[in-house]
């Protein structure tokens, strides 16, 4: 199951100057992009999981959820809207947003630890690391190396619902389903665009019907494709490490008789 969050703006629309409708050519279109639409939803192969799709206007609040996206909002959905709503030990594919990646609040240490707290724990926990003379990059470093690696919240409130999340690469959308799934959705409102914000939320969900089984089977095709490809790369890179390395070998055996 992938799960994300995007956006849609009023004024999102096809490149052109003019519209058309059945009564004829329509209004200009407005400069700028228009307010803002927030929209968050997960997706299987079998399609988007029910009752899991948020919809709310960027900086208006929408009963729980004030108009913007951090870890407070997403969060609320995340235990409200996800986890009732996918089936037991689910594996929840997510990518690395900032607020997708807050530690624990006893997460230790982080970039915000003090100085002397670093000197403490090491110097308690592992004292034949510990130098007087260490400075707080270093025993950041140390600390960092030698302590259990904290945990990320949304990974223990999903643990603890019995999921458990696994977070795409950085910088690689091509391996996210829903990516391609939100392109669907935005193309049929840029379609369908009169550049009001009550047509947009009656074209969003309309939209979002266009993402049907059949569409979905051709895009976690294409995405399990970029998987494979990436990792066929993977093993002719350690096919031609090893090769190397055997060739070093036989180059210093050489060298050595």
């Amino acid at each position: 199951m992938y799960l994300d969050e995007s956006y849609i703006n009023v004024n999102h629309s096809i490149e052109k100057t003019w519209y058309f409708t059945d009564d004829g050519p329509g209004v200009n279109k407005p400069s700028g992009k228009g307010p803002r639409i927030i929209i968050v939803n997960a997706v299987t192969k079998e399609g988007w999981v029910p009752n899991a799709k948020l919809v709310f206007q960027a900086k208006q609040s929408t009963g729980d959820y004030q108009g913007k996206m951090d870890y407070g909002n997403f969060s609320k959905w995340f235990k409200k809207q996800l986890l009732p709503n996918i089936p037991k030990q689910s594996l929840i594919f997510m990518d690395n947003a900032k607020y997708h990646n807050l530690y624990v609040e006893d997460a230790f240490p982080t970039v915000k630890t003090l100085q002397v707290e670093l000197q403490e724990w090491l110097k308690a926990k592992h004292p034949s690391e510990y130098d007087d003379n260490m400075l707080k990059p270093e025993l950041y470093k140390r600390c960092r190396e030698l302590c259990p690696k904290p945990k990320y919240r949304l990974d223990v409130v999903a643990e603890n619902a019995g999921h458990t999340i696994i977070r795409t690469p950085q910088y690689h959308p091509e391996l996210q389903p829903i990516e391609i799934c939100w392109g669907v959705v935005k193309n049929y409102c840029a379609k369908k665009c009169d550049y009001t914000m009550e047509k947009l939320k009656i074209h969003l969900d309309d939209g979002f019907k266009q993402v049907t089984p059949l569409t979905l089977k051709g895009i976690f095709k294409k995405v399990r494709n970029e998987e494979d490809r990436y990792w066929k790369e993977d093993e002719i890179e350690d096919e031609s490490s090893e090769l190397l390395e055997d060739e070093n070998q036989f180059d210093d055996h050489k060298l050595s008789t």
